[in-house]
């Protein structure tokens, strides 16, 4: 029985707040954001790309496979980053934060589990911080089913990703039944230091 061939696909993609996402449902959760390899981070069932415009169009072209690709296209790329990704639905597409999702193909198509996305990017110098109506980045995300393993970092060339990395990681907020619970106990210390110096 012969293997089924890569999936690949090309779409312009929405970028908002230096991002556009793969995710496996509509819940989105508060992620932070770890600029730790200035390229890609994640949560189960939901993956953070970071872009060099603020908002705008980006190209994205995707390759679904079934087993890892035998060598890494360094040349024409400016970063490239090797990531492990979890999806619990396995209905896990590229999304942009306030957009439609971009005609693209599934990316997990074997089903809940996890997965290697190796994400390559360039362009990113060339706009940054900026509003695109034309796409000046592109993006080259290869996903197949794959044992959890560490991230892996084959070129890192660009100046916006050496900011990024340079940058401290901001944690994801709490739950807000955690934050509300917080909030409380933050209430009653101010009680009681105002009791105190009463």
């Amino acid at each position: 029985m012969t293997e089924p061939a890569p999936i690949t696909a090309s779409s312009s993609v929405r970028v908002d707040h230096h991002t556009f996402e793969l995710t496996d449902s509509d819940n989105r959760t508060p992620t932070g954001f770890d600029t730790s390899n200035g390229l890609v981070f994640s949560l189960p069932g939901q993956t953070v790309i970071c872009t060099g415009i603020s908002m705008g169009w980006a190209n994205v072209s995707v390759q679904v496979c079934w087993h890892p690709p035998e060598q890494v296209d360094a040349n024409a790329w400016d970063e490239i980053v090797e990531h492990t990704v979890e999806t619990a639905t396995g209905l896990m597409r590229v999304t942009s934060v306030m957009g439609d999702v971009p005609d693209l193909p599934l990316l997990t198509p074997q089903g809940p589990g996890t997965y290697r996305v190796r994400v390559h990017a360039r362009g990113r110098d060339i706009a940054p911080d900026g509003v695109a109506f034309e796409p000046p980045e592109d993006y080259l995300l290869i996903v197949w089913p794959a044992e959890p393993q560490p991230e892996e970092v084959h070129k890192q060339t660009d100046r916006y990703g050496a900011e990024l990395r340079a940058q401290p990681s901001r944690p994801a907020p709490p739950p807000p039944e955690r934050a509300a619970e917080e909030d409380i106990r933050r209430r009653k210390r101010e009680r009681l230091q105002r009791r105190r110096t009463s």
